[in-house]
């Protein structure tokens, strides 16, 4: 039964005042929300410098182009006493991007084999699997760095026992002491440029050529050998690219020194005590959304895939986890934010991060508002953008209607 809808006398339907339109006060309500917002942290800055003033503190920041004047002992770039706070902040930004971003690959990995591997048949495997987790889980991620600093990276060799070694063995190049890693230091040469964008036109050329085997499969059944070809424009160009130039590259080896080891670099125990903590830690967390994502495929995906021939191996690996990814991306985004800001607690162990230069710099010059709110400001920067980066990564694994 239709429903007549009600009219004016000259036929039009009647107008709607714009106080009640849905989208109209939608747009309203986001505006007054966002000229809120913006008063409010005005006003918080406003009272903050008048409250600095009365107290003849300065503020802004200006005090980043001042020097310095303290060591940074892992550096990713030029640095010295003599640079200024805007530098330091910088060496702090990218230690805190390479220990967040090298945990985030080994938790994902790790993760994934020990959801897995509560899964398996075998019973040892499985026991062993939910050991690990139920650890992990239950352990405070700080107390799990102060595990690794104090109770395991502190006991390996000393520098004595490695310069000891070094005469017993001419020819060694990686030494592990408590000290850290040493291993050789690659110099670059010139021309290293152009293998380096050799490869990242391997790569580029590697995902559409992937892309269109994809398309190729789809209408005809038939796959090209995409492993093959992959490698050879990821592996193979840039080698001939690199023996072309003349081999571009040579490397600074450790030797010992005086009190040390000189040359060649070092990766220290502070930034292993972190990487391990945060990889395992976060790893068990990781496991359990693994496993509740392949719980959450329906049991007849895998019996289908037993029907069709496939064994175990293949079925998880191209049945099973496509679909589960589905239900692991967003809680597995919450994680990955999780080991972002847990990478603080490098203050702890004394590793160079944004907070641990940051405080250093805050100390020094008393500018405490301005560092805290560029601790904000890149913390807030760094999880926009990974959720966002995860978000899109969602939105492509989600199933499409056709």
């Amino acid at each position: 039964m239709a429903i007549a809808q009600a009219r004016t006398g000259d036929g039009e339907p009647p107008k709607v005042s714009l106080l009640y339109n849905p989208a109209l006060r939608s747009y309203v309500y986001q505006i007054l929300t966002l000229v809120l917002i913006v008063w409010v942290v005005w006003y918080a800055w406003h009272n903050a410098t008048q409250n600095l003033a009365r107290a003849n503190m300065t503020s802004g920041f200006g005090f980043l182009n001042s020097r310095a004047g303290f060591d940074i002992a892992q550096s990713l770039i030029a640095y010295t006493s003599d640079s200024t706070y805007f530098r330091a902040l910088q060496v702090g930004l990218l230690n805190t991007l390479v220990v967040a971003a090298c945990s985030i690959v080994t938790a994902t990995i790790v993760g994934l084999l020990v959801g897995i591997g509560r899964l398996s048949h075998n019973w040892l495997v499985a026991r062993l699997c939910t050991v690990y987790v139920e650890i992990f889980r239950n352990i405070p991620p700080l107390l799990v760095i102060f595990f690794w600093y104090l109770g395991v990276l502190a006991l390996l060799p000393t520098i004595r026992t490695i310069f000891q070694h070094v005469k017993d063995n001419p020819g060694a190049i990686f030494f592990i002491s408590n000290r850290g890693i040493y291993m050789p230091a690659p110099i670059f040469g010139d021309g290293f440029g152009l293998v380096v964008a050799a490869f990242v036109a391997g790569v580029l050329a590697a995902i559409a050529f992937t892309v269109w085997a994809n398309a190729r499969q789809r209408a005809t059944g038939n796959r090209p050998p995409v492993l093959m070809v992959n490698l050879a424009l990821i592996l193979l160009l840039p080698f001939v690219v690199f023996l072309l130039m003349g081999m571009p590259l040579s490397f600074d080896y450790p030797v010992p020194g005086s009190f040390n080891m000189k040359g060649g670099m070092v990766i220290g125990p502070e930034f292993l005590a972190l990487y391990l903590a945060l990889s395992l830690y976060s790893a068990s967390f990781i496991a359990e959304i693994v496993r509740a994502g392949i719980r959450g495929v329906p049991g007849g995906q895998t019996e289908a895939s037993y029907a069709l021939g496939l064994r175990p191996g293949p079925t998880t690996r191209l049945v099973i986890l496509p679909q589960a990814l589905r239900i692991i991306i967003p809680p597995l985004t919450s994680q990955y934010l999780n080991i972002i800001k847990n990478s603080s607690l490098a203050v702890a162990v004394g590793y160079a991060d944004l907070v641990a230069v940051g405080g250093t710099i805050l100390n020094q010059s008393g500018h405490s508002i301005e560092i805290i709110a560029i601790w904000m400001a890149i913390y807030l920067s760094i999880s926009l953008l990974t959720s966002l980066f995860m978000n899109w990564f969602n939105a492509k694994m989600a199933l499409v209607e056709r």
